[in-house]
């Protein structure tokens, strides 16, 4: 059995398109303590995911509202090496950082606001921790970069832009939350509504949806899933679009209906370069499913899209990230599972 001890950290690489040379600039902060130069980061807080540590922290460090895009991936070292140009070759105390990176874009200031009900504070880092923050070319960051670890993450991001994520648009996909049961409720099944236990999910699923900051809620108008999403709709006052394509019924009796339908949400994010989020049954979520996997860049990517019932778990989501490919269609190029923390 291992003894190694691991601390969890988040950040990303903050990015955008210089409106002048039409060129990627990234977004790289100076530590003062270890007057290194590297991607926004740092340690999850308690009871906090390490999507949201990682908003938080790149809003923090470079004092811009952000919001996720595609994952990036991950690196380890020695927590000792923190700081050292040469983190591998620092033994320590066998105490191991694991920093987690996603692509984030700025975030408008105003939605910004809408969303901090959800999402939580964000408070900028002290001049002793964070002293510097510049705008890179790619090349210009490639030099600039302390570690190499931070270079590894550099070369994730490019390939990212070679498949077309900065122009990615996200739909998130929830499974309302988990509801009274069939067999107990004496209600209509369009009227059975969440638990408690189901509120308590909703309610936490919200700080996590807020990372990727959505501008269109929109649900199966079944109580169930207009409860779910009304827990971000009263936190943020965006107002819930009810989708009658999309209940249990509908979807039983016209299932191309049903996918015509998120069709049109998948293409609304894409033109509108925005964020959508949307909730469904587990059978609507099958269906679904069935019409996402052939359009996954990857095999391991479909795989996510699990083909057989419950497909996710209740009170959880998918962040889906789209493209359009050289025909115009949309590809999926990324699938992030995204859960409520309940404590």
């Amino acid at each position: 059995m291992s003894s190694k001890r691991i601390v969890e950290a988040a950040g990303g690489i903050l990015y955008r398109h210089n409106e002048h040379t039409g060129q990627v600039e990234v977004c790289v902060v100076h530590r003062p303590k270890y007057d290194d130069w590297s991607w926004p980061k740092g340690k999850l807080e308690a009871n906090e995911s390490h999507r949201h540590a990682a908003v938080r922290e790149i809003g923090e460090e470079t004092g811009h509202d952000v919001q996720l895009g595609a994952w990036l991936g991950d690196v380890e070292y020695p927590l000792a090496a923190e700081g050292r140009k040469a983190r591998h070759k620092v033994a320590g105390d066998g105490t191991v950082k694991h920093v987690a990176y996603w692509m984030a874009t700025l975030l408008d200031r105003a939605h910004a606001r809408l969303l901090a009900p959800a999402f939580g504070p964000v408070h900028r880092a002290d001049a002793d921790e964070i002293n510097g923050v510049v705008w890179l070319t790619i090349d210009q960051a490639r030099k600039k970069l302390t570690h190499s670890t931070d270079r590894d993450i550099l070369a994730l991001f490019v390939d990212r832009l070679e498949e077309g994520a900065d122009h990615a648009a996200t739909l998130l996909l929830v499974r309302h939350a988990k509801a009274e049961s069939r067999k107990q409720w004496k209600g209509t099944d369009a009227a059975r509504p969440i638990t408690p236990n189901g509120a308590v999910a909703a309610y936490a699923l919200d700080r996590e949806l807020a990372c990727y900051a959505p501008t269109r809620l929109a649900s199966s108008p079944w109580v169930r899933c207009q409860q779910t999403m009304e827990m971000l709709s009263w936190q943020t006052g965006m107002t819930v679009h009810l989708v009658d394509q999309l209940t249990e019924d509908a979807f039983a009796a016209d299932p191309q209906a049903a996918w015509d339908t998120f069709a049109t949400l998948i293409d609304d994010a894409l033109d509108g370069g925005t964020t959508g989020a949307v909730c469904m049954h587990r059978p609507v979520i099958g269906g679904m499913f069935e019409h996402l996997r052939p359009m996954c860049a990857t095999k391991t990517l479909a795989k996510t899209l699990i083909a057989k019932t419950p497909y996710m778990p209740t009170g959880n989501a998918l962040a889906i990230l789209f493209i359009r490919d050289a025909d115009g269609a949309p590809r999926i190029i990324d699938i992030q599972k995204v859960a409520p923390i309940v404590y």
